[in-house]
């Protein structure tokens, strides 16, 4: 029997009645607070049903490959319940050395003509020692997740584009006890230059100071994020800094500056907001980009694909594509928690049917 979508049905008309930022704020203190009830994981697993497909990637163990997204839960306050929902792992942040508001509001839009998101946040967060401050509450609180939880790094505004690999190292040596993996996000359209730093001598400089400091017990996997917007050869040139400094995987791909178009029908007036656009527009051009690394990597570099996921078909697309592990944003804006457990039970079934037992079996041949 066909399970009603409750989100659907009753939260996101209230929600989406709402400004796009104060609904995720909402959303996040509602989250937040069932974090911390007694018992919450065991509540919301018995609710789902959550089914494991146990997928090993970058020397860690994942429950299942479906991920929570960074820039959804940017002060992690809602940490507990991203494993409780369903997700396999979770990534938390951006966050920088130093803290910041980001850019001035309204800073998040709606484009519901294309499921699909325009934000100009710019990296607001608490800072990098408040950041550790919240990971330590959940770990003196026996809250911590058991599934992986990846911690995304970006540059602070106040820091000099010169000076953003200590800015990055700071973060990275602030936190490293608390993440299982990092993310180095040199990405974002939304921060002035950021950009700029996925250039193959600014991204070296910014990896090396990382990878230098990134020894011993508390070694931890890096991978770098990527914008869709960037063309084959500077794709190229960061896959082979990545081999070079010992990268562990690519997270393919960040939002867009660009404004493609799903249909005939003219997209709501929102799309003409500047900002990194995420949602179902992006689902194409960041699939060519993981199909792209994954091919010019001969398979090597793990990839995470993220972009324009909002059912069971655009998951696996992913997947067909090159992607290791997929996560979900925007798509959980538009269809709730519902969405994890449909693409989870649709992976199952998939995989009974054609009797493969990863999904990297779906990976195209090289």
């Amino acid at each position: 029997m066909k399970q009603r979508n409750y989100y659907k049905a009753f939260l996101r008309p209230f929600l989406f009645q709402l400004p796009a930022e104060t609904a995720h704020n909402i959303a996040l203190w509602g989250l937040s607070a069932m974090a911390h009830l007694p018992n919450q994981s065991i509540f919301f697993r018995d609710l789902f049903k959550i089914p494991e497909i146990p997928t090993e990637c970058f020397g860690l163990h994942f429950p299942n490959p479906v991920g929570l997204a960074a820039g959804m839960d940017k002060w992690a306050s809602a940490l507990p319940v991203w494993e409780s929902l369903g997700f396999g792992f979770s990534e938390i942040g951006g966050v920088t050395q130093h803290e910041q508001p980001g850019n001035s509001g309204p800073r998040m839009f709606r484009v519901r003509s294309h499921q699909a998101i325009i934000n100009r946040m710019g990296f607001n967060n608490p800072g990098a020692d408040l950041f550790a401050e919240q990971l330590e509450e959940w770990v003196e609180r026996s809250l911590w997740p058991s599934h992986p939880v990846g911690i995304n790094l970006g540059k602070s505004r106040v820091t000099d584009l010169e000076k953003a690999p200590s800015d990055y190292l700071y973060s990275f040596q602030k936190l490293r006890k608390y993440g299982d993996f990092f993310v180095v996000n040199v990405s974002s359209p939304n921060t002035a230059g950021l950009r700029s730093l996925q250039e193959k001598s600014a991204l070296s400089r910014i990896l090396e100071a990382i990878m230098l400091a990134n020894t011993g017990s508390l070694r931890r996997p890096v991978l770098v994020k990527v914008s869709p917007d960037l063309d084959e050869s500077e794709l190229a040139d960061i896959l082979q800094v990545s081999f070079e400094f010992g990268i562990s995987g690519i997270v393919a791909t960040n939002t867009t500056s660009s404004r493609p178009t799903l249909h005939k029908r003219p997209p709501a007036a929102t799309y003409s907001e500047n900002g990194g656009l995420s949602g179902a527009p992006l689902e194409l051009r960041s699939n060519q980009v993981i199909r792209f690394l994954y091919k010019e990597s001969n398979g090597k570099m793990p990839i995470i694909g993220v972009g324009g996921i909002r059912d069971l078909k655009s998951a696996m697309e992913k997947f067909r594509n090159g992607a290791s592990l997929i996560q979900i944003y925007t798509g959980l804006v538009y269809e709730g928690p519902m969405l994890i457990i449909k693409i989870l039970n649709g992976m199952v079934e998939y995989m009974k049917r054609e009797g493969i037992s990863d999904l990297r079996e779906l990976h195209p041949k090289i």
